[in-house]
């Protein structure tokens, strides 16, 4: 099929990253506009609103030195599409797309439409493969499963980037031989923690199985809005063309949300919640929505997107709408992030809604669910009493109380916090889970049948 490339010089407004061209004839939605500036730079945009005789058109390099008198805008009638292969594996673009790691561009396999396309309901296959990332109160309490889309709360200051590098370096699908990829999507970050996910990818060898996107605070804020799709559109291939199982890591999902609100903002849109755009539920479901397992095809998706929820909020918009698309979250406690424990998971507000599809005999092991349930009952009964201890002091509990205390106290300092660069089986993560059941009397541990007790439960030493 022939594309027909129109040409206009018709640009009768710049407004913000938006350039208003009139005149043009037969634009499509989401088609790729070329622009040419005085002394021959080009910048690219995509038509954000095609209207009979006028186009609105994003601009992702920024509309700084745009004049309208003399700026020239080529409609290339098509959609953005970026080159993808196999020779992406182990190198580090831009948010565009574009090589940032000073090699050339990749040979392409194919050009594919950064905007994906929707997954057949009834093609999708159930996410049940337990995905291990060694980390405990991940696998133990949280388990992700292929195909998951799992998101991480997070608040300013708190390790989520720490957190993220390490899942992307250690995340494994247990006992399997088959290909496992990692995309790493990062946008608005600073160029010192691109410096600190590079280093870290290259220093730990898990470069060469990692895609890295990068979008720098100083790069302009509308490619933002490009770089996550560019991930999925290289992930979808890898996955469902080369039958990779690959984990997409996207972070941070604030600072693309705050990409569409600028956006909205100069369109003049009516605004919604907090000043997000009313369509943010739509926008954010068409990104999380690429994750899964295809009937017939080998590879998955599976996603993690974290986010930094502003003043901690997690009634706020983006985690809030997030929380409605995804299957659970992780939220990151900044209490635990000062008492040193690393990563400061809070596993009372986390969930895995999928986690139970994705454990048991065969998958992770048998005594896996009643350890998990009974870790999250003792360490619940403990958070409680301290609030209790608050009012009543210690003195006033009794010393089951006090047990419980112990248990919660010990349940952070050895279940949830880890070394950087602990990557801890699944079967170390239960032994630690048993270690701390094993302070609880037999009775107390009603929650895993006798049969799992006498088969894992350490023999307490005789005194």
């Amino acid at each position: 099929m022939t594309m027909v490339v129109r040409e206009y010089t018709s640009v009768i407004e710049v407004t913000g990253p938006l350039m208003i061209v009139e005149g043009v004839k037969n634009v499509k939605y989401g088609e790729v506009v070329e622009i040419e500036m005085e002394g021959g730079e080009r910048k690219h945009g995509q038509v954000l609103d095609a209207m009979e005789d006028k186009a609105v058109v994003q601009v992702f390099e920024g509309t700084s030195g745009l004049d309208t008198k003399i700026t020239k805008a080529k409609f290339l009638g098509d959609t953005m599409k970026i080159p993808v292969g196999v020779g992406m594996l182990g190198r580090i673009f831009d948010g565009a797309g574009r090589p940032r790691d000073g090699k050339k561009e990749i040979v392409p396999e194919a050009r594919l439409d950064i905007n994906g396309y929707p997954i057949n309901p009834t093609s999708r296959i159930y996410p049940r493969d337990f995905i291990q990332t060694g980390v405990s109160s991940i696998d133990g309490m949280n388990t992700l499963a292929r195909g998951q889309k799992l998101p991480i709360f997070s608040g300013a200051g708190l390790p989520h980037n720490d957190l993220a590098a390490q899942i992307a370096r250690q995340a494994k699908v247990p006992g399997s031989k088959e290909e496992f990829a990692v995309i790493f999507a990062a946008m608005g970050i600073t160029s010192e923690e691109a410096n600190f996910f590079r280093k870290d990818f290259e220093r730990t060898g898990a470069l060469e199985r990692i895609v890295t996107f990068l979008n720098l605070a100083d790069d302009p804020t509308i490619e933002r809005i490009i770089t996550p799709r560019i991930a999925l559109t290289t992930a979808e291939f890898l996955a469902f063309e080369h039958g990779m199982h690959v984990l997409v890591i996207l972070t941070d999902m604030t600072n693309y949300c705050e990409a569409l609100r600028e956006i909205s903002a100069a369109r003049e849109e009516v605004p919604g919640r907090r000043g997000y755009p009313g369509y943010m539920y739509t926008d954010l479901a068409m990104n999380y929505e690429r994750a899964g397992r295809i009937t017939g095809k080998k590879g998955s998706i599976t996603q993690i997107p974290i986010l930094t929820m502003p003043s901690d909020d997690i009634t706020h918009p983006i985690p809030d709408l997030t929380g409605y698309i995804t299957e659970g979250q992780i939220v990151l406690s900044r209490e635990l992030h000062r008492k040193g424990i690393y990563p400061p998971i809070d596993v009372l507000p986390s969930l895995s809604r999928l986690m139970q599809e994705g454990i048991g005999k065969g998958k992770t092991r048998e005594d896996h669910a009643g350890v998990s349930n009974q870790l999250y009952a003792g360490y619940a009964e403990g958070r409680d009493l301290r609030d209790l201890v608050a009012v009543v002091g210690e003195e006033a509990l009794t010393d089951r109380d006090k047990m419980f205390l112990k248990f919660a106290e010990r349940f952070e300092s050895e279940f949830t916090n880890q070394r950087k660069d602990d990557d801890r089986t699944i079967e170390n993560t239960l032994k630690i889970g048993w270690d701390l059941l094993s302070i609880l009397p037999e009775r107390e541990l009603k929650r895993i049948s006798l049969e799992i007790i006498k088969k894992y439960l350490p023999k307490k030493k005789e005194k």
